[in-house]
């Protein structure tokens, strides 16, 4: 029986990692490596300083900044001292910033150099990345590291969700729940003890950091940090360092695929690629089992530490589309409207279950009540599952389209839009329309030299969609709003492109019949 006093949390892996491995290294980044056993040591003495300037257990840090050894660092020191870690996404604007600060009551800002002044709030206490940190670190020499007791219950993380549903929430994340988000990762992906991973991803998005950076150290592999994603830098990254697996959004994978200098690129040591955000379209599939790659790809949110679903590279082809099956230590249901389980292939709300899922929102007790659901996870997708248990996303269930009383589920239609060779990028909204309610609009980015016609790849569709899943408009635009993780801003999208299906000028009408939509019963169940 373990004594009561133990930390069993995260802020004990430098020391558990260090006593095993202490000469394999942790970390590089921009040329400098640091051991496990100087990652124990750095992490024992900020814990102390932090400790002497007053941080209690409980008390909320904050860290801004790109991906660096003070993330990691800092993390495990609050972890090391009982108090809980608030990652900001450096993407946000200052009001944003200043939200998830006061909303989580952080007194201590841990920042990078150049980031002061995203905030106006008068923290108690700052400390910049640099050699106002190192000095910090360096003052606590022959100070212990703190013994406070830690346990698997305990708050560990507050993350904030990406906000594409409103206002962003702080998901409570606790130490059980990283531990075991991390325990499904190695489980599933086979990550191993000379593991050497590219972390380009930003360690303040839940996949960074849960899904590659915690699950290759707890291995005691190396995690190489890069501060921002850039296509050449990281082919010759991985041919510098040796890398083994990396993690990124399609759109990342896309841009290295584009690369001149990706026919030559040595990829050799590469075993794992990991994906989420969004499906990896079947083109980039091809692209990269040319080159001897396979993908695996998941889905998850914030809320569950972020793991849920898992498609292992055997089946990226032939479940094509698919987000795959639970991990290991993970449920899931997909409910009908009544809550009870939806027949085979029919779509419902993902239910998820399991010890990696957050104990609740940060000051939301009503919003946390309002997210479950007698003890499973509600997570406002909309899903079906096949005879063999895979389960496919077709969308968020409040961005269901009801046209003429017909659901239409915008990641079906993104998906075939995809497949027009002069198509990048795709999203579908759901705009007013008088006839029907609303109906969909596509909102289209070309391909790099390509010329869109927006009516062309409209009429593209007649028979391989139902003529009232074809959107009606089209727009061709630059870029799409995303979020951080790499997900679609969609009510940003639908304040710049929601107009009237009649709005036409800035639009290409579809002009496919809609005769037969009116000949469908009206579905009044509703998922939602």
């Amino acid at each position: 029986m373990r004594d009561k006093g133990t930390n069993v949390g995260l802020g004990s892996w430098p020391a558990r990692r260090a006593r095993k491995t202490p000469h394999r290294t942790a970390l590089i980044h921009q040329g400098t490596s640091l051991t496990y056993a100087g990652l124990h040591d750095r992490v024992g003495r900020l814990a102390a300083s932090l400790r002497q300037q007053g941080v209690r257990r409980g008390d909320r840090i904050a860290y801004l900044g790109p991906n660096h050894p003070s993330f990691l660092e800092t993390l495990f020191a609050a972890a090391l001292l009982g108090a809980v870690f608030v990652p900001l996404n450096t993407r946000l604007t200052p009001p944003e910033i200043d939200h998830q600060l006061t909303d989580s009551g952080a007194h201590t800002l841990v920042h990078a150099p150049g980031h002061a002044g995203r905030t106006t709030l008068h923290l108690v206490r700052r400390l910049q990345v640099g050699e106002e940190y190192e000095e910090a670190i360096a003052s606590a020499t022959g100070h212990a590291p703190p013994d406070e007791p830690v346990s698997e219950d305990d708050v560990c993380i507050i993350m904030y969700t990406s906000g594409t549903t409103g206002r962003a929430k702080g998901a409570m994340l606790t130490h059980s729940n990283l531990t075991w988000n991390a325990v499904n990762v190695l489980v599933d992906t086979d990550l191993r003890a000379d593991e050497r991973a590219l972390v380009t991803a930003p360690l303040f998005h839940t996949a960074g950091l849960n899904m590659l950076a915690l699950p290759v150290l707890l291995k005691g592999g190396t995690c190489v940090l890069v501060e921002r994603f850039d296509a050449d830098a990281t082919l010759d990254l991985v041919e510098h360092h040796g890398i083994t697996s990396m993690f990124g959004v399609p759109t990342m994978y896309e841009l290295m695929a584009r690369s001149p200098r990706w026919a030559h690129a040595d990829l050799s040591s590469l075993r794992t690629l990991n994906c989420g955000g969004a499906p990896v379209p079947g083109r980039l599939i091809a692209a990269y089992q040319e080159r001897g790659l396979r993908f695996q790809q998941g889905y998850g949110l914030t809320e569950a530490s972020p793991g849920v679903l898992f498609l292992d590279a055997e089946h990226v082809v032939s479940k094509a589309g698919s987000a795959g099956v639970p991990h290991f230590f993970t449920d899931v249901r997909i409910a009908g409207p009544d809550r009870s389980d939806a027949p085979q292939g029919e779509t419902g709300e993902v239910l998820v279950r399991g010890p990696h899922v957050m104990s609740g929102y940060w000051g939301l007790p009503e919003a946390s009540a309002a997210a479950f659901s007698d003890g499973w996870l509600r997570t406002g997708d909309a899903a079906a599952v096949d005879a063999d248990g895979h389960v496919t996303i077709n969308d968020r269930i409040k961005d269901m389209i009801i046209s003429g009383g017909e659901n239409i589920y915008p990641a079906e239609v993104e998906d075939a839009l995809l497949a027009h060779p002069d198509v990048a990028e795709c999203a579908v909204i759901g705009v007013p329309d008088a006839k029907w309610g609303e109906v969909p609009r596509a909102v289209l980015v070309a391909r790099p030299g390509a010329t869109l016609d927006a009516g062309a790849v409209l009429a593209g569709l007649a028979g391989r969609l139902a003529a009232y899943k074809i959107p009606k408009t089209a727009v061709v635009v630059d870029v799409l709003p995303r979020t951080a993780s790499g997900k679609l801003r969609k009510p940003e999208l639908r304040r710049l492109h929601g107009g009237s299906a009649h709005e036409n000028h800035e639009n290409h009408e579809n002009h496919q019949n809609h005769e037969n939509h009116e000949n469908h019963q009206n579905h009044e169940e509703n998922p939602a």
